[in-house]
């Protein structure tokens, strides 16, 4: 171990200071350095905007594995924007060679920064830092999309990193550390944002199994007809296939077998499935707090109360209005 930090010590100058030959006399250059990309929030900035990706083009079957390697071609960029905006671009679908991604990726930035009324000095991408998979440029758009597109996505408020922005003079190589703010910063808003559900868990955890206990008496009341029954509140919904049945029961939807997989097989047959009761919910204005499919797949027992609380809320049972009230799990 001493050995192998000692390593990461002596490599560290070569990562955030590159040879003077790279860097031409009186250019400016900024620098993600390592420990800036292993901020917590950094990270998981990164995992909320690729979840919010991959579950927006989940239809088109595109899987976005890495944001510093994936979007630099214009390829997904061009897929995201058109389903978040609901329009199509007139231009190429596949481009081979880096010439061809290069224009691409042109006229992609061009009809997304005319979306977001930007343009100028004042933006933080350009053709050229999104080309070379400049993650920071990369980051930057994407916030800027999903705050236009999606406002309700609970990116993690205030993330800041430091860069190091290098010089090269005729003395030498110059730096300087600066901070560089990604998200916005936690306000009242943010704090707004948590619902009954955080309070629940933090405030009275030892309350949460009388919640879910009175929550699956309600399911099981309304599947029962269909043969159907819940157990294990936190398991039996991450495939989305009861959720969806229940939503159509409870809403009047008729779901054609053709628009869910009855018995998924694969994690991502069940993303499918959760989304699209997800978008249902939303579509009726059920949802007041913003759910990540993935959280339900993963089992996730706050976000799946807070879809079954939504039902339940609405189309509670007389006989339990009693012992629940009316505007919060509490």
């Amino acid at each position: 171990m001493e050995t192998e930090s000692l390593y990461n010590l002596l490599q560290l100058p070569k990562e955030v200071s590159p040879p003077v030959e790279e860097l031409p006399q009186g250019e400016k250059k900024k620098f993600l350095p390592p420990t800036s990309r292993k901020e917590p929030k950094f990270e998981e900035l990164q995992k909320v905007l690729m979840e919010w990706i991959n579950t927006q083009l989940l239809p088109e079957h595109i899987v976005v594995r890495s944001l510093e390697e994936d979007i630099f071609d214009g390829l997904i960029l061009h897929h995201l924007f058109q389903r978040l905006a609901g329009l199509k671009l007139e231009v190429e679908d596949i481009a081979l060679t880096a010439g061809s991604q290069r224009r691409k990726l042109a006229q992609v930035l061009e009809a997304v920064n005319q979306s977001l009324q930007v343009e100028g000095p004042g933006v933080r991408w350009s053709v050229d830092t999104i080309f070379n998979k400049d993650l920071l440029a990369t980051l930057h758009l994407l916030v800027a999309l999903a705050t236009r597109f999606q406002p309700d996505l609970p990116l993690p408020p205030n993330v800041q990193v430091e860069v190091i922005f290098m010089e090269s003079t005729k003395s030498g190589l110059k730096s300087e550390k600066l901070v560089e703010q990604l998200t916005e910063c936690s306000t009242e808003k943010d704090q707004s944002s948590q619902d009954a559900f955080d309070e629940l868990f933090k405030v009275a955890p030892e309350k949460v199994g009388a919640v879910k206990e009175a929550i699956v008496q309600f399911v099981n009341q309304k599947i029962d007809r269909l043969g159907l029954s819940v157990q294990n509140l936190d398991t039996q919904f991450a495939d989305g296939v009861i959720l969806l049945l229940l939503i159509g029961q409870l809403e009047g939807f008729f779901l054609h077998l053709k628009e869910f997989y009855l018995t998924p097989s694969s994690p991502a047959e069940m993303l499918h499935n959760v989304t699209l009761a997800l978008e249902l919910l939303k579509d009726q204005g059920l949802l007041s707090h913003p759910v990540s499919p993935e959280d339900i797949v993963n089992k996730d027992t706050k976000s799946t109360l807070r879809v079954l609380y939504s039902l339940f809320h609405k189309h509670k049972l007389k006989g339990t209005m009693d012992g629940m009230p009316r505007g919060s799990p509490n």
